[in-house]
């Protein structure tokens, strides 16, 4: 935070960052059931400016949970289906030879489907590698080369996609490099009892629920600019370090279970999108400044899909999830000489 902004405008732009989370989550609560925990990490990704990667089985609703979201937001929306048989051009663009009044021939560049704001990626671990990897480009350095010309995507741009659980038939796993990508990992998981009862009610009785538009795309890369400018102490900064570092098989920091279980630990891009993610917990809860509480309640989806198990992990059953819980049960939050970094 620079030292020439007030604590009045601090409170300001506090209160209006938690007024436009909290009317835009109840705009998609009209839509989806539930799912508290996944619309608030997908939330956390719109306000920070990262990707969300939300998995689970069919019919769970993370498709429709994206749609919300879209139609609460004036961004424009595309969606892609992918398929084992869609091509890199099919959604980046491709160019054209096209004809003009002289009758002259020439190269005109058709956009693709990426060429828009918030882009569902619908099953996108059911396209080949080549084709997930047209995506790379465009979600780390939002633009697109294609036929030899660099393209910029329209700001805020956002990559959100869906995958199914790669025990299922007719899934290719995501590369290292493109999950590192996503921002978060979501765990979609079944509604219990009371929410299956509210979507059948919903779902089954001819009601449509229209949503409105909340915010547009100035609005929130003014409210990601205010997330940045939250302010993390060292010592608390010092503990994110250590999170990260816990991962790192045979580390410094690395706890039995991690040593045993994980081949490869976080990237400095978990860091990154932890303390942003705290950052944003920090602004709901009234605060300019992220506590440890922050850190650990984002730190799993931060960081389940940057770290990969060993054989034995594998052969075990151990999830990720599972190591990275046990990291932040017996990690401390402080240590008695804190190294200066």
């Amino acid at each position: 935070m620079t030292s020439d902004i007030t604590p009045q405008q601090v409170q300001a732009a506090t209160d209006d960052f938690r007024r436009d989370y909290t009317a835009v989550r109840e705009e998609i609560g009209k839509a989806i059931v539930g799912h508290r925990e996944i619309v608030d990490g997908v939330l956390t990704c719109l306000f920070v400016g990262g990707h969300a990667l939300l998995e689970g089985v069919p019919g769970l609703g993370k498709t429709a949970l994206i749609r919300a979201l879209s139609q609460a937001l004036t961004l424009k929306f595309n969606r892609i289906q992918f398929t084992p048989d869609l091509m890199p051009a099919d959604v980046i663009g491709t160019s054209i030879i096209e004809e003009n009044e002289q009758g002259r021939r020439a190269f005109k560049f058709q956009p693709g489907p990426i060429f828009s704001q918030i882009v569902l990626a619908d099953e996108i671990n059911r396209a080949t590698p080549k084709t997930q990897s047209a995506l790379l480009e465009a979600m780390q350095e939002r633009q697109v080369t294609a036929g030899g010309t660099i393209r910029a995507l329209e700001a805020p741009f956002f990559v959100m996609a869906t995958q199914n659980p790669l025990e299922q038939e007719g899934t290719y796993p995501l590369p290292e490099a493109q999950l590192d990508r996503f921002f978060f990992k979501l765990v979609v998981r079944y509604s219990n009892r009371k929410e299956l009862a509210e979507i059948l009610q919903r779902t089954t009785t001819g009601a449509v629920q229209e949503l409105r538009a909340i915010l547009d795309g100035p609005k929130i890369v003014q409210h990601q600019k205010t997330v940045r400018q939250v302010v993390i102490a060292p010592h608390v900064r010092d503990y994110l370090i250590r999170l990260t570092l816990a991962t790192h098989p045979r580390g410094e920091f690395a706890v039995p279970q991690v040593n045993k279980y994980f081949r490869v630990g976080a990237s400095p891009r978990a860091a990154q999108a932890i303390e942003l993610a705290a950052k944003v917990r920090a602004l709901l809860d009234g605060r300019f400044h992220v506590s440890f509480g922050d850190i650990k309640e984002v730190a799993i989806p931060a960081m389940r899909h940057r770290v990969i198990l060993n054989f034995e992990g594998e052969a075990e059953g151990v999830t990720t999830d599972d190591v990275l819980a046990r990291v932040l049960e017996e990690l401390p939050t402080a240590v008695a000489d804190m190294p200066q970094v």
